[in-house]
């Protein structure tokens, strides 16, 4: 039976779009387009606002609220616009016959349309502020933490178009290919860095060229450092002093080295998701991306994934899905939902009364994240950033950033970094660096007292696991998270480790005419027992958590998605975003979870993978020596 309705669309001739409509098995009907063969017939254009009956969009809950008679429908509805919803957004909105629902819970990166307005999120030096309130901030902490002096640990995750990329340093790190082989064999079919490398080039466009690690013409923009500052390249020189080769793109063949980082930033502007994807893609008819909108369940029929429910301004509301729904919420946002939906552990979805729709064990369990802190020394030259962080500097900085979008305010300062290995045998490098010409106190929320300089610094590859479970069934609860920090021996031992191969670093001749006293840990603490001590009291999250949806093979109890990210014994429904790493990558998540989008787009498309077979990857000369 045939219903016709005539919608008309701005700036084009009005058209007729026909709906069919099919029952359920009890009977329920509901309204949905016609398939893509009947919708091809000669049009240019569709308006995809299709509509369920009221009865249909009662389903799966036990007290309704109140809908109207037509309850949105698209192809695809996308929870979250972070690093890996933008990409979705974008890549399934292509395709002009498929409608698509973005669902953000925080607010647009702009203000009126305009950035210099919403400057704490654009301006690259400005990326402290957002860590100092709730505007745009998750705001998350942790259990304390039994092994860092019952220390709760602040986690800052990005809530606003763009997600932690609208937060974070605009460090780009993909991390080492071994990562992605080993993914492979912890059952991620077809993930391995042949798989992945395509997809980190279809994203980026380096300012440097493309090659074959590189790519030249995507649409994240990807720059090196332009400050000069003489800190970075002290940095870089003492680095092989001390014996450790230099590396022109750790990104590409040879991670292993210390050299200059790539950052998302393009012309003098941080380049999030939200600006390389989501915002090109917003004229098209066929995407609808709302904000303030908190996703609170997901709606089944049986084990199909039909909806969301989702409050926005006060009011309950509800769409529906006519292919699938998309979680991209990040690590901690995406298992909180499906255990909200009741998919999860069912023991514990049952004490807290949520009817179990599906158990998987492993949703909100396998929580990895890297722990980093940071080595100080006092700069004898007043050359670091301390007097930038004076009012009338930062006047300066301000205006020249917001009249040119150049020189201090246009940088983030973590311009050179790198990787080592932290003892023979290793295969490849499992500590990374980060070097900042100014000291850091308190995530940066308190302002810097000397002229100094110092590294951030931390393992790669930590065997301490944690999991993160429900509080309550109110969506509004944000749910306990239990990293588990220092739970093992070796994990305390690389960080001693980390320590003393810093100020091996800070101590070579490239940093002598800078030198002062060291600031932290401090000349004091020199033994395992006083630098271990140090560890638990100044170690903090570098803001990568991961993996607690993992991919997986189907065998595997703790997988809760398959390798083409659809979330195992349920239909419609899949997770792509950092949370279904199997493990997490040695380096920097934003870069990654970017490729894991760009990935399982072509999946949902039904495209064949890209693949680059035999690229040559860095190998040590040896691997009986530290380096």
């Amino acid at each position: 039976m045939l219903s016709l309705a005539t919608l008309g669309q701005t700036g084009a001739r009005r058209v007729l779009t026909v709906t069919c409509r099919r029952f359920m098995r009890d009977g329920r009907c509901l309204f949905t387009s016609l398939p893509e063969s009947v919708r091809n017939m000669g049009h240019s254009s569709f308006n995809h606002y299709r509509c369920f009956s009221a009865t249909a969009a009662s389903w799966n809950t036990s007290a309704s609220p109140t809908v109207n008679q037509k309850t949105p429908s698209y192809s695809y509805i996308i929870v979250g616009a972070g690093s890996a919803g933008c990409v979705l957004a974008n890549r399934l909105s292509e395709d002009a016959h498929e409608s698509v629902l973005q669902l953000e819970a925080g607010p647009k990166d702009m203000v009126l349309g305009n950035l210099r307005l919403s400057w704490k999120i654009h301006m690259p030096a400005a990326l402290t502020y957002n860590l100092c309130d709730d505007k745009y901030n998750w705001f998350y902490h942790t259990l304390p933490q039994a092994h860092m002096d019952n220390r709760v640990m602040y986690w800052p995750r990005g809530r606003v178009w763009g997600g932690s990329s609208s937060l974070n340093a605009m460090v780009y790190i993909r991390g080492h290919a071994e990562d992605y082989n080993r993914w492979q064999r912890e059952g991620a079919e077809g993930w391995d860095y042949e798989h992945c490398l395509p997809y980190f080039k279809k994203a980026q466009c380096h300012e440097l060229g493309e090659n074959r690690y590189r790519g030249g013409s995507g649409p994240l923009h990807v720059s090196r450092g332009k400050t000069n500052h003489p800190l970075h390249k002290a940095f870089i020189e003492a680095g092989q002093q001390a014996g450790y080769p230099f590396t022109d793109d750790m990104n590409g063949h040879q991670q292993e080295g210390l050299g200059f980082m790539d950052m998302t930033i393009n012309k003098g502007k941080r380049w999030s998701t939200a600006s390389a994807y989501l915002r090109p893609a917003l004229d098209r008819p066929n995407l609808k991306a709302e904000v303030r909108c908190l996703t609170t369940k997901i709606l089944f029929d049986g084990n199909r994934a039909v909806g969301v429910e989702y409050t926005q301004n006060g009011e309950k509301k509800r769409a529906f899905a006519d292919k699938e729904v998309i979680l991209s919420g990040g690590a901690i946002n995406s298992p909180q939902l499906l255990m909200l939906s009741g998919v999860g552990n069912a023991d514990d979805l049952k004490q807290l009364g949520i009817p179990v729709v599906q158990h998987l064990p492993g949703v909100g369990s396998n929580l990895q994240d890297h722990l980093e802190l940071y080595v100080q020394q006092q700069c004898t030259q007043p050359i670091t950033l301390y007097k930038s962080q004076k009012p009338f500097h930062m006047v300066k900085i301000g205006l020249e950033w917001f009249t040119r979008f150049t020189g201090y305010g246009a940088s983030a300062h973590l311009e050179s970094g790198g990787f080592i290995r932290s003892r023979p045998h290793v295969t490849h490098p499992d500590i990374q660096f980060h070097f900042l010409p100014s000291q850091v106190i308190d995530h940066g929320r308190v302002a810097s007292k000397i002229e100094a300089y110092q590294v951030h610094v931390g393992p790669m590859r930590s065997t301490s696991t944690g999991w993160l479970k429900l509080k309550s069934a109110n969506p509004l609860d944000h749910p306990i998270i239990q990293p588990n920090y220092l739970s093992t021996d070796i994990d305390v031992w690389e960080f001693r480790e980390c320590v003393k191969l810093s100020r091996e670093i800070f101590a070579q001749k490239a940093f002598e005419p800078f030198r002062g006293p060291e600031v932290q840990p401090g000349p004091q603490v020199q033994s395992d027992a006083d630098i271990d001590a140090f560890v638990r009291r100044k170690a903090d999250s570098a803001y990568h958590p991961s993996c607690t949806c993992k991919m997986g093979s189907p065998y595997d109890p703790m997988a809760v998605v398959d390798s083409n990210t659809r979330v195992l014994g349920l239909e419609g429904l899949r997770v792509v975003d950092a949370s279904i790493m199997p493990s997490v990558v040695s380096g920097n998540l934003n870069a990654p979870t970017i490729m894991i989008a760009e990935k399982t787009a072509d999946i949902i498309k039904g495209r064949p993978p890209l693949v680059d077979p035999g690229i040559p990857v860095y190998q040590p000369a040896t691997l009986n020596t530290q380096r």
